[in-house]
């Protein structure tokens, strides 16, 4: 049954004043808002634009009714066009509700991107033309759904112009008291675009494909969860699944067909990385031996984005898409150096040594000859990567994380308005929009690209009052409104739409909105470098978020300890370290990801294992000692011999350090000594023995920069040779004896040569009384 508008109680008054004009003291409001807002969070809800679609769906007793949208026709106007509107109606409440009917009401039209956000506060707008009621149902019980459908036409809603036209699906029903009241609503819009329109715009998109790290600092798999995100139904299976819908179209000149819309990916290399040592077989997770389940789904999902990768500009991340900003403060930029992908310093990779044979599906003839992160995504999907393309985390940079930027090659950087000191200059919320900007940076100046807020959020999927297909109608409002902005016709407008980087969209909805850039009038679709061409905003200089987030500070504080121990490491290192410690560079590169931003928890625990993880490498370099745990020298002179043990799969120079007790040893420098990898050396250390017996030895590796390897080892060397006390008494003892041996001889030769049996000393007897017996003396040796 229809009932005239006026004899409905149930509707909000429509006596409100002049709606236009209070739309316009909220203009500025939400201009306001757009120059604080951040480009993109790694939560989709939280990257909504500040002044995006209004989430109205009802959960209160005063509107139980919740309103989902799931078919608007057509998304465009023509003059007299036919409107079709379907969905369905929840009841959120407790109480039954009977004789549900609804109707439209019509605000007024909107000219302006700034008009249109400015209403966002304001559900419910001046009804300037309605429709008749129409039942919809007679009951709706508390926790029961019913589809409505409503039809009418743009004559009946007196829309007579272009632009774009606010409307209020208004449900009526009557509640337990009997009383009849609005118990939901939706606002939506009905866009009317211009056959000429003032100023043509050209729209690029940045889509970001990115996880956070499922690995530890060793690079083991510590869940199976990113198969969940690759296979069907999964976010990542999503994000790629909404470029892969895109329509085709044949070139004029002929060819092969090729997207609509060229949308630039943005791409992680350690996503990819990790999805190939998925794909390549069985896999270790959670310490449990090939316990990984989604070599299928990864192989699966990399063939697809190959297949993209082919049709649309690629553009490498650095490796783990870190926080470049929060390492630039914490006095990190090492780390952020060695992830871009565009530098020489750039050499994060967890396998620098993996075999650089492309797999199934790529080109045989890529070779990987430049930096890792372009390097992986060459190896594995076959494309040449753009790497002078940084993508702001949060839509903000520190100055002097632009430097560093700067010197790892990085030539633009994509920013949120409210990255720069007058930001919402390049939306066209009461203008023309333009996209590119620069940004002073030292002696010069870096272009910069400015990313819509609330077109972003949109794409990402940010909850949106009426669900997907009601994002997408706000989503053609935005874009048709813009081109009615008179601007420069040779010019023209320029927009970037760049989604969080934790991007969850519905395929359909965002794809067709893609779409929607090659098909309405005054609408052309751009790639990212397209932008690059066109004009000019002035935004001023970078501005400080005000509210930066950033990793948290005790994880920080592990990550740099790591990066410490890995420095020292680096000074022993024989050859080219950068190259050698990619893997621990990667580890660090993923532990201090941008996503770690929204979980400080799982980010503490990754900077914990990271710094057990490296500090470990140091007590793979150990000295052995023996199983007796006792030395024996045989000399004085005899060398002290020690082996050395390096499980590290790298060549390193070190250096031994012995102490004894006392003075009992002294040790000769040997100087640096290469180890070899994986191998065990042998010492010869030249040493000196200053005493014998048994004494204790205290030897210690140490990095040629001083820093220990390994623990100390305690020793026992048994010296069974003569220390120089001993050897100057047994000396003096023998040289005592020669001499009385000598006394001895002298005199004995003297008594015979005189034939005196004895001396005037008394040792022989005198002469013998006269007529005595003279015994003969004894036979005796001399000594």
């Amino acid at each position: 049954m229809s009932r005239p508008a006026a004899g409905r109680t149930g509707g909000r008054s429509a006596a409100r004043g002049p709606g236009r004009t209070a739309r316009g003291t909220t203009v500025a409001a939400a201009l306001a808002g757009v120059l604080t807002a951040p480009l993109v969070t790694l939560a989709p809800a939280a990257a909504a634009a500040p002044r995006e679609p209004a989430t109205t769906e009802a959960t209160s007793d005063e509107r139980p009714v919740g309103v989902r949208l799931t078919r608007l026709d057509p998304r465009t106007l023509v003059p007299g066009a036919t409107v079709t509107i379907e969905g369905e109606l929840t009841n959120t409440g407790t109480e039954t509700l009977t004789d549900l009917d609804v109707r439209l009401q019509r605000g007024e039209p909107l000219d302006t991107r700034g008009e249109l956000q400015a209403v966002d506060g304001d559900p419910d707008p001046v009804a300037v033309a309605t429709t008749p009621f129409q039942d919809v149902t007679a009951e709706l019980p508390p926790g029961g759904a019913v589809p409505f459908s409503l039809t009418t036409t743009s004559d009946a809603l007196a829309i007579d112009r272009d632009g774009v036209h606010p409307v209020l699906l208004n449900l009526n029903g009557i509640g337990a008291d009997g009383e009849r009241r609005r118990v939901g609503e939706l606002t939506t819009y009905l866009v009317q675009p211009p056959a000429v329109p003032a100023t043509p715009t050209g729209v690029a998109w940045l889509w970001p494909l990115v996880e956070r790290t499922h690995r530890d600092a060793s690079g083991t798999f510590v869940d199976d969860r990113l198969t969940d995100e690759v296979a069907a139904g999964g976010r990542l299976d999503r994000a790629l699944a909404t470029v892969e819908r895109l329509p085709e179209t044949a070139p004029p000149e002929g060819g092969e067909p090729a997207p609509v819309v060229p949308v630039t990916l943005a791409v992680d290399p350690a996503l990819v990385e990790e999805l190939q040592v998925m794909a390549d077989g069985p896999y270790p997770v959670g310490g449990e031996e090939d316990a990984g389940s989604g070599s299928d789904e990864a192989a699966a999902w990399l063939t697809r984005l190959r297949a993209v990768a082919a049709d649309h500009p690629v553009v490498a991340l650095p490796y783990g898409d870190v926080d470049a900003d929060s390492l630039t403060g914490a006095g990190l930029s090492a780390v952020v150096s060695r992830s871009l992908p565009g530098s020489a310093e750039g050499t994060a990779q967890d396998d620098p040594d993996a075999p650089a044979a492309p797999p199934t599906g790529a080109p045989a003839e890529t070779e990987a000859d430049g930096t890792a992160g372009a390097d992986i995504l060459r190896e594995v999907l076959g494309v040449e990567a753009r790497t002078d393309l940084a993508w702001a985390v949060g839509g903000a940079l520190r100055p002097e994380t632009l430097d560093v930027l700067r010197d790892g090659g990085v030539e633009e950087v994509v920013l949120a308005p409210g990255g720069l000191i007058d930001g919402a200059a390049a939306l066209g919320l009461e203008g023309p929009a333009v996209a590119r900007t620069t940004v002073p940076a030292g002696d010069g100046a870096v272009d910069a690209l400015v990313a819509d807020p609330a077109l972003s959020g949109l794409a990402g999927g940010a909850p949106v009052a009426g669900g997907p297909r009601a994002a997408e109608q706000r989503s053609v409002a935005e874009l048709v409104l813009q081109t009615l902005q008179p601007g420069d016709a040779a010019t023209g407008q320029t927009l970037l739409v760049a989604p969080p980087r934790e991007v969850d969209p519905d395929p359909a909805t965002v794809s067709a909105v893609m779409a929607a850039a090659a098909t309405l009038p005054g609408l052309r679709p751009l790639s990212v470098a397209q932008l690059g061409d066109g004009p000019v905003a002035d935004t001023g200089e970078l501005a400080a978020p005000e509210d930066p987030g950033g990793l948290e500070a005790a994880g920080l504080a592990d990550v740099a300890e790591a990066v410490r121990v890995r420095d020292q490491l680096a000074g022993a290192v024989v050859g080219n370290a950068d190259a050698v410690l990619a893997p621990w560079d990667a580890a660090v590169a993923r532990t201090t990801s941008a996503a770690w931003r929204d979980d400080p928890a799982a980010f503490l625990s990754a900077a914990a294992d990271l710094r057990t993880t490296v500090r470990r490498l140091l007590e793979r370099v150990t000295l052995l000692a023996p199983a007796a745990g006792i030395y024996s020298l045989a000399s004085s002179d005899s060398p002290l011999v020690l082996t050395v043990s390096n499980e590290l799969p790298f060549a390193l120079r070190v250096q031994l350090r012995v102490q004894s007790r006392g003075n009992a040893l002294s040790v000769g420098d040997l100087g640096d000594q290469v180890l070899g990898p994986e191998q065990r050396t042998t010492l010869q250390v030249p040493a000196q023995v200053r005493q014998s017996g048994r004494f204790g030895v205290a030897a210690t590796l140490v990095t040629p920069d001083g820093a220990p390897l390994g623990d100390p080892v305690q020793l026992q060397v048994q010296s069974t040779a003569y220390g120089t006390i001993s050897v100057v008494i047994t000396i003096g003892a023998a040289a005592l004896l020669g001499l009385l041996f000598l006394r001895r001889l002298v005199r004995f030769v003297l008594r015979r040569r005189r034939g005196v049996p004895g001396d005037e000393d008394g040792d022989l007897p005198g002469p013998a009384p006269e007529g005595a017996a003279v015994p003969l003396p004894p036979t005796r040796s001399p000594v």
